[in-house]
């Protein structure tokens, strides 16, 4: 049995490397002065990392994935659920899945995070760019 998935991962790509560059063309633009950047990515996880202009907002939603985060400069106002966070640079959260949540970056300065979804977000696999 375990032979069985340990080759059923290898014809998807879980147990060989990967590299992930930064380069201007890893950057898409999620909404409105938002961009971010696969950092990593597998079946069981996708690493990302986002810049936010001042300013900006990413609206109220929610998905399947579990969500960990880790503001690196800047900050904003996360709201979880009911909750409502101030974030600053060195603050990390978790977000259960399907629970909706909102960012709003501080309106005087730009602001980067790094966050993990689990499992994969398969949504931005099209935009991989591995070496």
């Amino acid at each position: 049995m375990w032979l069985d998935e340990q080759m059923s991962y290898k014809k998807t790509g879980y147990w060989s490397g990967s590299l992930w560059r930064d380069k201007k063309e890893a950057w898409k633009e999620l909404v409105a002065g938002v961009h971010r950047r696969i950092l990593a990515n597998s079946q069981t996880a996708t690493l990302l990392q986002f810049r936010f202009e001042a300013g900006s907002i990413v609206a109220k939603h929610s998905h399947p994935h579990a969500q960990y985060g880790v503001c690196i400069e800047g900050g904003g106002d996360l709201t979880v659920g009911d909750h409502v966070w101030k974030v600053k640079q060195d603050d990390s959260w978790f977000i259960p899945p399907g629970v909706s949540h909102e960012y709003r970056n501080d309106p005087k300065k730009e602001s980067t995070v790094i966050e993990c979804f689990t499992p994969q977000r398969e949504e931005f696999s099209p935009d991989i760019s591995a070496e």
